[in-house]
């Protein structure tokens, strides 16, 4: 039986008179990579941000690992412990080196003895190729490096799910390789993982799902062998068309 990492029913979110999330349903299995594609405006990055309760939502409910996130009195600052997100600005401490970057977190949040979150830290810096940048500072390391230790950063706390808003659009193309290959590795790992992304070959390659939202709605999701080789809906097969 499969485990639900994540499940989104009716999300709505609107600023001001602008809906921007008109319904959504999503349920994302344990281990599974999805992503999300779809014009600019569609409403995806905004999903992300409701998902992580960076942004409140107007209605609906959002269940992480069996616990619904978005009921009566929930703790925030518990829920977001378990919820990492990777921002395509990197938002690294400029002040810390790349090492207290990732190892910090989880002393601050968690409670983690010093020493052992900085031995974790290794191992995770390891793991995104940063084992040789510990000691540097962000303003040192290239943008892809940059945003391999804001994902290591990420995965310091543990998160149940880790979401990543457009993580390579700030980067130079030459760049965006060395990134996709972590999430790669990542998902040959079990991590659960929703990505927000205009990289068609990586979601292609990558997710076990695509999702395909357009105006605030998941107009088709599915395989992506399906969604990309036969779309069912207009909308989709406009999108595609451009990218591929």
């Amino acid at each position: 039986m499969t485990t639900e990492a994540l499940r989104i029913e009716g999300l709505h979110k609107s600023f001001g008179t602008l809906e921007v999330l008109r319904g959504i349903d999503l349920v994302v299995a344990e281990h599974e990579v999805v992503c999300l594609i779809g014009a600019s405006g569609s409403g995806k990055s905004t999903l992300l941000r409701c998902i992580n309760l960076l942004e409140p939502i107007d209605a609906g409910r959002i269940v992480v690992a069996g616990e619904e996130i978005t009921a009566e009195g929930v703790d925030l600052d518990r829920i977001r412990r378990r919820i990492g997100i990777v921002f395509q600005a990197f938002n690294l401490f400029p002040h810390m080196t790349v090492l207290d970057n990732v190892a910090r977190p989880p002393t601050i949040v968690r409670g983690v003895a010093p020493a052992l979150s900085k031995e974790n830290a290794v191992l995770l810096l390891e793991k995104v190729g940063l084992k040789d940048k510990i000691h540097v500072y962000p303003a040192q390391l290239s943008g892809g490096q940059q945003q391999r230790a804001a994902i290591a950063r990420a995965l310091a706390l543990k998160p149940k799910v880790l979401l990543y808003d457009e993580p390579t659009s700030a980067l130079d193309p030459e760049l965006v390789d060395e990134v996709l290959e972590v999430m790669r590795e990542l998902d040959a790992d079990g991590i659960t993982q929703v990505v927000v992304t205009h990289e068609m070959r990586f979601a292609r390659d990558v997710a076990e799902k695509i999702v395909f939202m357009s105006d605030g709605l998941v107009v088709e999701e599915g395989a992506p062998d399906r969604i990309f080789s036969d779309p069912l809906d207009l909308r989709t097969r406009q999108f595609l068309k451009r990218f591929l």
